[in-house]
């Protein structure tokens, strides 16, 4: 094992050192030459896989000692890889956010050195900035805005946002792209592929190349700025019964590939606790309320946000209204569940709510999971086995079980990336990561042992399978019984969610106060 990674080290050193005397002396930006990131990418790796090979070849596996060493290693490893991710920039930060993000599926001596990245990103000069401009719309920065603030709003790994106002006065922000990104990204998903494919080699039990899969399909979506304005419209319109969310309004004569313009949208970032407590936003009602929304996205729509992480869902009072607002910012990713994959999942959450094993294994099995549905189900409510089984509607999260499932995830990590990620749709991926933002956002909220985001899910799955019904008959009696059946079923969340509200309100206490009285 050891002479393979010599001899991938030497291979790579001679291509570096090689293309670097050619180089020398000319007046090049070496940062933005492949073969110098290619370069680090390939040292990064080769250091990593050797401290792995070298430091648990000599440790007994599964003692006290070998989970000690390696996560030891993994912190290393993990700030590696962060340190590589903020050297090559553009994509990498990209995929080490999305890494980032998968707080059940890798260990968390990745997930937590990698979340840094979301702070770490890029910021390109404000010259770069105005020759974007200037090329994509044609006129100077100085024509378009009365006022363009140089320090940006946010720099995330693609592009950063300056907020600006328009000659009439309206104050809009401008989404402008890194300029090297795009001649970039092709080729370091060629370099992530091969590096992968590398790593695949030295370690068998290592399989992620379904990430680096995503990367390619979704990094020419997310480089379009246009599309990210059509997903905003989109959604506004599919969603316009939320009267509390607020998607900024586009503005296509400022808007190109590379340029984003919109409404400048107000607020506090949601994981922002001490924001929310100084404005007097209430916490379960953001909870509450973000769950409405992806519920409505996953379950009765199959378009569904991809990206969700705190910057970019914002939240604030309204001064006109007084009510709490939440805003949706960055269209660039969505997924599109198609049908069958999207009533598939209605019915496995459903299960999951009641703890139906029979479902759980019926519709996880559907979803290509195969004999690894209970592995799956753990992934996709990251609960413990025994929380499924009494349906996790019934068992409220506690620090416990969140330590068994972090501790499992690094157990089962070569089953789930071998087996289970390289076997389960496409869609299903994006999901998962979905699903891992949203709950990173409950637990900084401590909203996540509320039976509030059930509740919602049970609405919209009961809502999308009738629909679904409906749609397949024409019999005007059948179309009756599945109506009384839905209205039914909601009626029953109702009074569950009636029954939750007056076990903790304060006139349930006072009636036990009551009757405790009365008995004594």
């Amino acid at each position: 094992m050891a002479v393979r990674l010599l001899k991938v080290s030497s291979v790579a050193t001679a291509v570096f050192a090689s293309s670097g005397f050619c180089l020398y002396s000319k007046n090049v930006d070496f940062n933005d030459l492949s073969i110098i990131r290619f370069g680090r990418a390939a040292a990064t790796t080769t250091v990593i896989s050797y401290d792995y090979l070298t430091t648990l070849r000599d440790v007994q596996y599964g003692t006290e000692e070998y989970w000690a060493v390696k996560s030891k290693v993994h912190r290393r490893s993990a700030e590696r890889l962060r340190d590589l991710c903020c050297a090559n920039r553009g994509t990498f930060i990209k995929v080490g956010q999305h890494l980032g993000a998968l707080d059940y599926l890798l260990p968390e001596e990745y997930t937590s050195t990698l979340k840094v990245l979301h702070n770490r990103a890029p910021q390109s000069s404000m010259e770069e900035i105005r020759q974007v401009i200037r090329e994509d719309l044609g006129q100077e920065l100085s024509d378009l805005f009365i006022q363009f603030e140089e320090k940006p709003q946010g720099a995330a790994s693609l592009a950063q946002v300056h907020k600006a106002v328009l000659p009439d006065g309206r104050t809009v922000a401008v989404k402008v792209q890194h300029p090297k990104v795009q001649r970039q990204s092709s080729k370091d998903i060629v370099v992530m592929e091969f590096l992968l494919q590398v790593v695949h080699w030295l370690f068998p039990d290592f399989a992620f190349m379904w990430l680096v899969e995503e990367a390619k399909k979704n990094m020419p979506v997310e480089l379009d700025f246009l599309n990210e304005g059509r997903n905003a419209e989109k959604i506004a319109d599919m969603l316009k019964q939320f009267t509390f969310l607020k998607i900024p309004k586009i503005h296509w004569d400022l808007s190109t590939k590379r340029i984003l313009t919109m409404d400048f949208a107000e607020g506090g970032q949601v994981n922002d606790r001490e924001y929310m407590r100084k404005h007097g936003i209430n916490v379960n009602e953001i909870s509450r309320n973000l769950g409405k929304i992806y519920s409505e996205m996953i379950f009765i729509n199959g378009f569904v946000h991809c990206d969700p992480h705190p910057g970019n869902v914002l939240v604030r009072k309204c001064p006109e209204s007084n009510k709490t607002e939440i805003a949706l910012l960055d269209h660039g990713l969505y997924q599109v569940l198609n049908q069958d994959f999207r009533l598939d999942y209605c019915r496995l959450w459903q299960s999951l709510i009641k703890g139906d094993l029979k479902g759980i294994e019926r519709y996880s099995r559907r979803l290509g999971a195969g004999d690894l549905y209970p592995l799956f189900a753990c992934v996709l409510t990251a609960r413990s086995w025994t929380s499924v089984n009494a349906g996790i509607s019934q068992t409220p999260v506690t620090q416990s079980e969140d330590v068994e499932i972090r501790m499992n995830a690094a157990l089962y990590l070569p089953q789930i990336s071998n087996e289970l990620l390289n076997r389960i749709p496409r869609q299903m991926l994006l999901l998962l990561k979905t699903n891992d933002l949203l709950r990173g956002i409950e637990t900084i909220l401590q909203t996540r042992a509320s039976s509030s985001s059930f509740i919602n899910m049970s609405r919209c799955c009961t809502r999308a399978i009738a629909r679904h019904k409906r749609s397949k008959t024409k019999s005007r009696t059948r179309l009756l019984q599945i109506s009384l059946s839905e209205l039914w079923s909601l009626c029953q969340i109702e009074l569950y969610e009636l029954m939750l509200w007056l076990r903790s309100s304060a006139l349930a206490r006072w009636v036990c106060y009551l009757l405790n009285l009365h008995h004594s």
